[in-house]
């Protein structure tokens, strides 16, 4: 048996290394996942995220209507930033390594992602904003957190290390 030099052996990188590259990806995923939820919630709820109201409360008063645009870019920095935490700690997972990482990207997404709409309306809607949504409206609310996760996590499992080819595009049996 012959043990092999260090410098025979592919580079390895540390789990640090590991989970600040798959964060990297992560905001990739983020603004992927955040973009496909606000266009899923748009249409349904015909409202802006609530971030504007956030905005407005916290950093320059007014009103929520007055600053649309800073209202959705800070509803896209909480998407890239939640999309950055998950990548890293989607690379730091250790159990269930022998489902696929496409797979388990869109179980812990969806984990994710509605462990996201809890903290969002039970801290960021009831705590700091004070804002009440009626049923209807809080279905609707876990529903696009729910596409934000799967999203979140397909993108970044159909990326993660240990997948063939990341940057190959998927292919079917038919050559498609």
């Amino acid at each position: 048996m012959t043990d092999r030099s260090i410098s025979d052996r592919p580079a390895a990188r540390s789990r640090l290394e590991h989970a600040a590259y798959a964060s990297a990806r992560g905001l990739q995923a983020g603004l992927v996942a955040t973009l496909i939820m606000t266009a899923f919630r748009l249409p349904i709820l015909r409202s802006l995220p609530p971030s504007a109201n956030f905005w407005a409360q916290y950093v320059s008063g007014g009103e929520p209507e007055d600053h649309p645009a800073m209202g959705l870019l800070l509803h896209l920095a909480y998407g890239v930033g939640g999309g950055a935490l998950f990548g890293g700690l989607f690379a730091l997972l250790e159990s269930e390594r022998s489902i696929e990482p496409e797979q388990r990207g869109l179980v812990w997404g969806a984990v994710y992602g509605m462990a996201m709409s809890a903290f969002g309306s039970q801290v960021m809607l009831d705590e700091l904003l004070d804002i009440r949504l009626e049923a209807d409206e809080l279905a609707l609310f876990h529903a696009a957190h729910l596409v934000y996760g799967i999203s979140l996590g397909a993108w970044v499992g159909s990326r993660a290390e240990g997948v063939e080819d990341p940057e190959a595009e998927y292919e079917y049996d038919d050559g498609n």
